[in-house]
């Protein structure tokens, strides 16, 4: 059990009545910044806004290329996902001229995952879109906004804006909250070297995704899938023995853009079941009686991504409860993939990971033979359109690997 006492006083001008407001973490984390050299957001920004574009929301035409429209969650701790993001038409953009985003501007996610941080960066492809729950700050000349960024996206940044959220079911924050938020303001100098780090950054993962698309193209077109576009079929003839083989009765199942992928696979030279090349080990749910604040980290599906491991919205495990849990602690040279939620995430490690339980919705795969078959070859592949259109088709089935 947790407790904090808080004089009536200091209540946050009545506005924060909730327990979960005057968490001790929090308590601290504010202690700390009142103590340092701290300013409000509101005091080194020219703006912080963000459009309300709700009402517009049956105006707006998306289509399959154009400008990009960003939302909350292609927003990630310090870049932006392109790769599911929407695009709208050049109507659509005129009418939300209000929330086009500008180079250097710092944005901030206020509803779903709230308190992921990124800038708009100069490189990209302007004209660039995002919805109404994105907060656009542009900062004065007393912070640089990729300093702002890391500190929003740090321990310190983060502690404040989880603790802003009102709503049971959708978190949210509002623009009134941000202004409010504690930035500490480091010397010039200092901020010079964190921005000069963070763009470096980028600019690595920025090359990675660049070569990370060379690769998976290389191995579509040697399947003939390069430019293949899945297409989903309102009507198609299957026969019933069909049905028996496969003992599946669902439509979906027999959507011919699965079959088309199948069939390019089976038509290489070397197919292999994944079942036949890796050895697989179940990870472990504790439940959520066993999370707490701090710890060792416990590993959600939410965590895994195919370039890495995030910490949007992580949980912990004690120490006593990882040792008695350690013979589940991924090793270097693994796989871990999940199977649950979002069934068909890899992620490789090429070193030996810190000190972490995966959850029961993610699988640690091992390569059995890696002169056959290389890891991060088969992390690809498993990443791929050919193997995520099989999980789509059947998560429980097994998959046919080139």
């Amino acid at each position: 059990m947790q407790i904090s006492y808080v004089n009536y006083k200091k209540l946050d001008q009545g506005t924060r009545l909730d327990a979960e407001y005057y968490k001790p973490k929090f308590l601290e984390v504010e202690k700390l910044l009142r103590k340092a050299n701290c300013k409000l957001l509101d005091d080194i920004s020219k703006s912080i806004k963000s459009f309300g574009a709700y009402s517009l929301c049956n105006e707006m035409v998306f289509v399959d290329k154009g400008i990009p429209f960003i939302r909350c969650k292609d927003i990630k701790e310090g870049f932006v996902d392109f790769s599911d993001v929407l695009f709208i038409n050049e109507a659509t953009h005129r009418l939300l001229s209000k929330s086009a985003v500008s180079p250097n501007t710092v944005m901030l996610t206020m509803s779903g995952t709230v308190g992921n941080s990124t800038i708009a960066n100069p490189t990209w492809k302007y004209p660039i879109n995002s919805n109404q729950d994105i907060a656009k700050i542009e900062t004065n000349e007393v912070i640089n906004p990729h300093y702002l960024t890391i500190f929003l996206n740090g321990k310190y940044g983060k502690s404040q804006t989880e603790r802003l959220p009102i709503g049971s079911i959708q978190q949210h924050i509002f623009i009134w909250q941000l202004k409010g938020l504690l930035i500490l303001v480091a010397s010039k100098s200092f901020q010079e070297i964190i921005a000069n780090l963070y763009i470096k950054a980028t600019k690595l993962l920025s090359d990675s995704e660049v070569l990370y698309r060379v690769a998976e193209e290389a191995i579509l077109s040697e399947l003939g899938l390069l430019n293949w576009k899945p297409k989903h079929r309102l009507s198609f003839v299957k026969k019933f023995s069909d049905t028996q083989a496969s003992q599946r009765i669902d439509a979906e199942y027999f959507q011919p853009m699965y079959e088309e992928v199948i069939k390019a696979v089976k038509s290489a030279k070397n197919c292999i079941c994944l079942g036949d090349i890796v050895s697989i080990k179940k990870c472990i749910e504790p439940g959520s009686k066993a999370y707490q604040e701090n710890g060792i980290p416990f590993l959600r599906v939410s965590n895994l991504s195919k370039f890495g491991i995030n910490n949007n919205n992580q949980q912990y495990i004690s120490e006593s409860l990882y040792e008695s849990l350690k013979t589940h602690q991924p090793k270097k040279g693994e796989i871990l993939m999940s199977k649950d939620a979002t069934p068909g995430i890899a992620y490789y490690f090429k070193d030996s990971p810190c000190k972490m339980i995966p959850s029961g919705g993610i699988l640690r795969l091992n390569v059995k033979n890696s002169e056959n078959i290389y890891p991060e070859y088969l992390t690809l592949v498993l990443n791929s359109v050919i193997v995520q259109k099989q999980i789509e088709r059947d998560a429980g089935g097994s998959m046919a690997l080139s």
